[in-house]
């Protein structure tokens, strides 16, 4: 039996927030990218979107339950100027997030970002498109980590 990692057979689910999707999206082309670039197959990323950040842990936690996928990643974005304040919500997905990994035992990654100062005008909208590109390729390359640390843990136990 062939016990060796395969990344092209891996499923990976990746659940982003709405809010401010011209941005958070960004992330989602650098992870297919990076994704591609280390032997994934971009048609094996199941991709969901959700309402908002605060919404992406219960939809992690359905998603690892269902047995479909050996990571998930995750993206968003959390400013000031909501209804909450950005400190809590910022904490609570953070904080689902890690659960979700802990009760399931399915890697979930994160790349929900919570500026300081954001400000919608292009400089900032500008900056944040870039930085959530490069975001999703440390997410892309973070998943291949934990699947493959995953996968070595699970095949010692």
């Amino acid at each position: 039996m062939n016990t060796a990692f395969n990344p092209g057979h891996q499923r990976l689910a990746f659940i982003h927030g709405a809010w401010h999707k011209n941005i958070v999206l960004q992330s989602l082309e650098g992870f297919y990218d990076q994704l591609q670039q280390l032997g994934y197959d971009s048609a094996n990323v199941d991709v969901v979107e959700v309402a908002g950040a605060y919404e992406i842990p219960l939809q992690a936690k359905l998603l690892a339950k269902s047995g479909r996928y050996a990571a998930i990643a995750c993206s968003g974005l959390v400013v000031d100027g909501g209804i909450y304040r950005h400190e809590f919500v910022a904490q609570a997905v953070i904080s689902g997030m890690m659960q979700v990994q802990l009760e399931t035992e399915v890697p979930v990654l994160t790349a929900v970002l919570t500026p300081h100062n954001f400000h919608e005008h292009d400089e900032h909208n500008n900056y944040f498109v870039r930085h959530f590109l490069t975001k999703g390729r440390e997410l892309a390359n973070a998943a291949d980590s934990a699947m493959r640390a995953t996968a070595a843990a699970k095949a010692l136990a």
